[in-house]
């Protein structure tokens, strides 16, 4: 049988693709200044402010409640997520009655808890108050201690527990960040931090030394009645001139 042989067929001419079109993008909108970076405060802007603070209010006080470092320590440690009109209205009774760690620790824990009912997650820091106390006693006399690692060792006592304590206890220069400070310090830009302790540090590095006795209780008085969360009365603020913050109505 013959042989049948095929003829190759020929390939097709590969046809060159297309260049896609470059697509047009829109161009990316410039990315918003920090308060950091916008206009930083000067000293004397920094100097201005608090001086205004302490013309409306020379003698700035805590709003908590208390006869002593170990109440105004209790004081704070009941102070977490709750307001300080609420622990005032618990501890003008409990303080009556236990106004030491070892009046405390007779009271009891299931008789601080009826004291302190009324406050948010009273039944752990009823469990922490008492611990403290003990602690209070088996390490350090009975006294509160005057540094900051020290108080920071007590049950339910954090950071902000030990600013508190040190400034208006014994009168050191500290900064205690709460939730008014921290809202203060970011939105005016006069210290922005994404953390309490950034803040912290922050405040720390542009206050005078002048005014840092009454510094932070300045700014949770300014913070609490003025410089609201949802909505600031920047009409009535002291520093509006001055404050960074782009969406103040004045």
């Amino acid at each position: 049988m013959a042989k049948i042989t095929r003829k190759p067929v020929p390939r097709k001419a590969a046809v060159p693709k297309k260049k896609a079109k470059p697509v047009a993008t829109k161009p990316k909108a410039p990315a918003k200044k920090s308060l950091k970076a916008a206009k930083p405060w000067t000293p004397a802007e920094v100097h201005e402010v608090f001086s205004r603070f302490r013309k409306a209010n020379p003698e700035p006080k805590g709003e908590l409640e208390h006869i002593n470092p170990f109440t105004l320590l209790v004081a704070v440690v009941l102070s977490a997520q709750a307001t300080d009109a609420g622990v005032n209205k618990a501890t003008r009774a409990l303080f009556e009655v236990a106004d030491t760690p070892q009046k405390m620790l007779d009271l009891g824990e299931e008789r601080l808890r009826d004291y302190i009912k009324t406050i948010g997650l009273y039944r752990t820091k009823a469990r922490n108050v008492i611990a403290l106390s003990a602690k209070l006693l088996s390490e350090f006399g009975g006294e509160v201690p005057r540094t900051r690692a020290e108080i920071e060792s007590l049950p339910g006592a954090g950071r902000k527990t030990a600013n508190v304590v040190l400034n208006m206890a014994f009168g050191e220069h500290t900064m205690a960040v709460d939730t008014h400070v921290f809202r203060v310090g970011n939105r005016t830009g006069l210290a922005p931090g994404k953390t309490p302790l950034d803040v912290e540090l922050g405040l720390e590095k542009v206050v005078p030394a002048e005014f840092m006795l009454h510094a932070h209780h300045w700014l949770i008085l300014h913070g609490r009645y003025t410089c609201l969360a949802r909505k600031p009365r920047c009409e009535v603020c002291l520093i509006n001139d001055l404050c960074r913050w782009p969406e103040k109505t004045v």
